[in-house]
């Protein structure tokens, strides 16, 4: 089938390549001339496992092209997915100026029958309203002859292991009021999933709010179980076993019942924001939800007041080595990261720093010279970053663990003992055991535990 996805970010790129891959022939569009030329080059601008080589084989195998044109790809595809970003606005509220552009675009450029895709993360009502777009732009145009659908198909995509999400997903959800298209939508995904139950056909509005209903309810979890580590600290209980404990409960199971120091990244703290700011522009609002972003929020200051109550609340000529500033492992994204959060407040204590993150750093540094503190700090050298998790060690006050790359997971305590000035550990991961650490001489301070 011949493709055109409207997009080259994180979700765009991935779904076109992984539509190639399966035989697909797949326009990727972007507005941006200098991304696009480089995507040809095969240079990939996101750190994803596997996407590089998915990208350069089926760009090498003329099934994956990149272009700044959208009609060259319009005309010769049947699919169309807008697949651009919908940041938060101020009130959290998803910005969608992006999509109703590409939208016009579309209807500016299409002069045959398509199947528009929305594939961007959007509230509920927005499917139609692109049709509609859609359709005022052709009525102008004079063509309101053109017939063409619209369908919502959300990703489930999990950044570090989007690839693999996309190949093997755990369901795809299409949402549209015309079962032509949604048969359309089937043949096109059959090749992901040889087993019906893994496909769900809905109304338009349903598939909407799944999408968002799926992470709010994840982040749900997490919050959960960050409030649940702050009172087993209180009770002398430990949140790793009480989490085995309640996992085993085949009704709630273990997935994303780990404690830490809050959820971050372009998904999460999005979604939660834009389905409270719809919950209370219905009038419904989302209690619940309105809570687990304010624990989120809270957790991260929890922490660094844990690490600050170690020295008396007086950072000042403390060193730390950080491990991790992505926010999460096997991804080069910082967007709403825990860490960057951590490194301000310590830095503003009066911290020096030295961190080190596998792909992360650069990502990093762009994102810390926005705020002004840090930034003087960097000019002053109290925050520098290594080229290797064992060099920021050397005389330190404390490690801590921010993100749990795999890197980080068995490291060689005796060698880190003798790197740092005190063998101190601040676990906000909860990678490590308490009593192994205990016995190595360290001072292990983690999440609940």
């Amino acid at each position: 089938m011949r493709i055109s996805m409207i997009g080259t970010g994180y979700v765009g790129l991935v779904t076109g390549a992984c539509l190639a891959e399966t035989g697909n022939d797949v326009w990727c569009v972007d507005v941006d001339a200098a991304k696009i030329e480089e995507l040809r080059q095969g240079k990939i601008p996101i750190y994803e496992p596997g996407l590089d080589v998915v990208v350069r084989r089926n760009v090498e195998q003329g099934r994956l092209r990149f272009t700044t044109e959208l009609k060259e790809a319009l005309d010769s595809s049947l699919f169309v997915f807008i697949a651009v970003g919908t940041p938060p606005g101020d009130s959290g509220e998803a910005d969608l100026g992006h999509v109703f552009d590409v939208a016009r675009a579309i209807g500016a450029s299409m002069d045959s029958y398509k199947i528009v895709v929305a594939k961007s993360t959007i509230p509920v009502g927005t499917t139609m309203k692109i049709k509609e777009t859609i359709r005022n732009v052709l009525d102008g145009r004079g063509r309101g002859d053109l017939d063409f659908d619209v369908a919502f198909c959300p990703e489930f995509l999990k950044e570090g292991s989007a690839v693999e999400d996309f190949m093997k997903p755990d369901r795809i959800v299409i949402g549209t009021e015309n079962n032509r298209t949604a048969e359309l939508l089937k043949e096109l995904f059959s090749f992901f999933t040889f087993r019906e139950e893994r496909m769900f056909a809905m109304s338009v509005a349903s598939a909407e709010l799944t999408k968002y209903a799926a992470n709010a309810m994840l982040a749900t979890r997490i919050s959960f179980m960050n409030e649940l580590a702050r009172f087993c600290e209180r009770v002398g209980a430990d949140v790793t076993e009480v989490r085995r404990g309640m996992g085993s409960d085949g009704r709630i199971g273990s997935a994303f019942l780990y404690a830490g120091i809050g959820y971050g990244g372009s998904c999460f703290p999005k979604d939660v924001k834009a389905l409270i700011h719809s919950g209370r522009q219905a009038g419904t609002p989302f209690s619940i939800l309105e809570a687990v972003e304010a624990v989120n929020v809270e957790q991260r200051r929890w922490f660094f007041e844990k690490i600050g109550a170690r020295y008396g609340g007086d950072l000042k000529g403390k060193s730390f080595a950080l491990w991790g500033l992505s926010f999460k492992p096997n991804t080069d994204d910082v967007r709403e990261a825990p860490a960057l959060d951590l490194v301000a407040w310590l830095l503003d204590g009066g911290a020096t720093l030295r961190a080190y993150d596998p792909v992360a750093e650069g990502n990093a540094r762009k994102a810390l010279a926005g705020r002004p503190s840090v930034a003087r700090a960097i000019e002053e050298g109290r925050l520098r970053f290594g080229s290797d998790n064992y060099e920021v060690l050397e005389g330190v006050h404390a490690l801590i663990l921010l993100t749990e790359w795999p890197l980080f997971r068995k490291p060689d305590w005796e060698r880190i003992g003798s790197l740092m000035a005190e063998p101190v550990v601040f676990d906000g991961r909860n990678q490590y055991d308490p009593d192994r650490m205990k016995s190595g001489g360290f001072v292990y301070l983690a999440v609940g535990r």
